[in-house]
């Protein structure tokens, strides 16, 4: 029996609304998402933001206090979680540990009361995709992580689901075997052809595999945007410090396109502040987009704290007149000086075009004024 991918065909997912509350918490407010079908997107968010929420409202465990799911169009809140053609792989992985891996790929199938020569072929099918045939007479405790997981998702995947939602899949690896896994498993759900939604706190996890990502915070959604737009388009303060490492400097807009930082020099943006002359400005600059330079316009300077070799790249740690850090991020190359702890350098932007712009928090604010007094 061949599996027919061409058959397979995720489920569309439109949350129009979605509230929850527990008690006086409030857990999502007002969240409105769209998901293609086929397309994998990744929850992304610091902890308590409402991701996992917002993963069992989908899948069915809870109801939400206001608004609707719907699955191709069709509203499914008062559809029971077994009825809603989902895969779940959850956090740690849930197989059962008495059944061989034949078995708990098997499970599902068995409890729709699946003809047995179906489920055997069916099962040989996932167990082959996932690269686990040999395994197929093992216990789960005599597989390891990455094995168990490939196990997991084949056991989500032998429902024919239209939705496979995972819940921290990857937090229980080895940091060496993650990435490898998160490519594994991301070819697999792509071939498979199944809508994906992944719950992760961990941000190169979410910009590996998604689509798009949907960041959250404090119940609300940020930004959804895909993770190229979401790492060099920051809709926000919180994205661009959540999203990879940057470097936040204060100033204030002088000009239509330039800002006085608090670092020292007066940079020009290349493009309008869109703020009045006087705005207290947070400007957010990546650490690759800094490089050590001469003295000239709009370079700053800073005293060196320290150096960090970090495999393929050194970070490098400066601290500015106003006491404000900065990171500089460079490729290992042979024969690259290294900066030394305690002596000074200057730092300039390569790259204008790619540095973001932000309103200071009124809280930021005040407690820098305080700070200058």
């Amino acid at each position: 029996m061949e599996l027919a991918l061409s058959d397979v065909r995720g489920l569309s997912l439109d949350l129009k609304g979605i509230g929850h509350a527990f008690g006086a918490t409030v857990a999502l407010d007002e969240i409105d998402l769209t998901v293609a079908a086929g397309e994998l997107i990744a929850l992304l968010g610091p902890s308590g933001c409402g991701k996992t929420t917002m993963l069992q409202i989908i899948a069915g465990f809870l109801r939400p206090s206001r608004g609707e799911v719907r699955f191709d169009g069709a509203r499914v809140e008062h559809i029971p979680a077994n009825r809603r053609r989902i895969g779940m792989v959850f956090q740690n992985y849930a197989l059962f540990p008495h059944l061989t891996v034949f078995e708990n790929v098997a499970y599902g199938l068995r409890a729709r009361k699946t003809a047995k020569d179906v489920v055997a072929a069916k099962v040989e099918q996932m167990l082959g995709l996932a690269q686990m045939a040999s395994f197929a007479r093992r216990l789960p405790g005599e597989l390891s992580g990455g094995q168990q997981q490939r196990v997991a998702l084949a056991r989500a995947l032998a429902i024919d689901p239209g939705l496979v939602l995972l819940d921290e899949p990857f937090s229980a690896l080895d940091k060496n075997l993650r990435l490898d896994m998160q490519i594994e498993i991301k070819s697999l759900l792509k071939t498979f052809g199944v809508t994906s939604i992944i719950v992760t706190h961990d941000q190169e996890e979410a910009l590996s595999m998604a689509d798009r990502i949907v960041v959250l915070n404090k119940g609300r959604i940020e930004q959804i945007d895909s993770p190229d737009a979401l790492y060099d388009r920051p809709a926000s303060l919180f994205i661009s410090s959540f999203i990879g490492h940057t470097n936040l400097l204060r100033g204030t807009v002088t000009d239509a396109d330039r800002v006085q930082l608090d670092a020292g020099p007066e940079i020009d943006l290349g493009r309008s502040a869109q703020r009045r002359r006087g705005t207290p400005v947070t400007i957010s600059v990546r650490p690759e987009n800094i490089t050590f330079g001469a003295e000239w316009p709009g370079a700053i300077l800073v005293t060196i704290r320290a150096t960090v070799p970090l495999g393929a790249v050194s970070v490098t740690e400066g601290v500015t007149a106003s006491g404000e850090a900065v990171k500089v991020s460079q490729a290992r190359a042979a024969g690259l000086a290294k900066a030394q702890v305690g002596e000074t350098a200057w730092l300039a932007i390569s790259d204008v075009s790619r540095v973001s712009i932000f309103s200071t928090p009124v809280d930021d604010v005040s407690k820098h004024q305080q700070r200058s007094v």
